[in-house]
């Protein structure tokens, strides 16, 4: 594990967000300013490689990071970008009604979920003549 390895770890382990490239970039540089743009691209995809983290690629094609290693989806904000967790309880396991539907042994999913975040839809609510975002952000259904 190099150094410029470790802190992009670290800086990822450390936020509570779903950072992009850019986002990773520009904390661990404040730690390694040296680092290149390119080394962080790299590491970022070995790391994922090797399932120490996981990368999300959010609708418009821009790839966000995940430290969290155990069974979880998300929920991503159509107006602001933002990503949340989302951990459904087992009784909603879409794996079980896929292997009752059509015979394939699910061995794991990745669901995620559009919608508009607490902060955009309070903000929605309160603007003049807007009753809601339009989610015209570049998602597609």
């Amino acid at each position: 594990m190099t150094g410029s390895r470790l802190a992009i770890l670290e800086e990822l382990r450390g936020s509570l967000r779903h950072p992009t490239a850019d986002e990773v970039y520009g904390r661990v540089r404040l730690r390694l300013p040296r680092i290149s743009m390119g080394t962080v691209y790299r590491n970022l995809d070995l790391l994922a490689r090797h399932g120490l983290v996981r990368m999300l690629t959010e609708p418009g094609g821009r790839r966000r990071y995940d430290t969290r290693r155990d069974d979880h989806d998300h929920v991503w904000c159509v107006s602001c970008g933002r990503v949340g967790d989302v951990r459904l309880s087992p009784s909603a396991r879409p794996e079980d009604a896929i292997e009752d539907a059509c015979g394939y042994e699910i061995r794991g999913h990745r669901l995620s979920f559009l919608g508009v975040c607490p902060e955009c839809g309070k903000s929605c609510h309160t603007e003049e003549g807007r009753g809601g975002d339009d989610g015209s952000r570049g998602y597609e259904d």
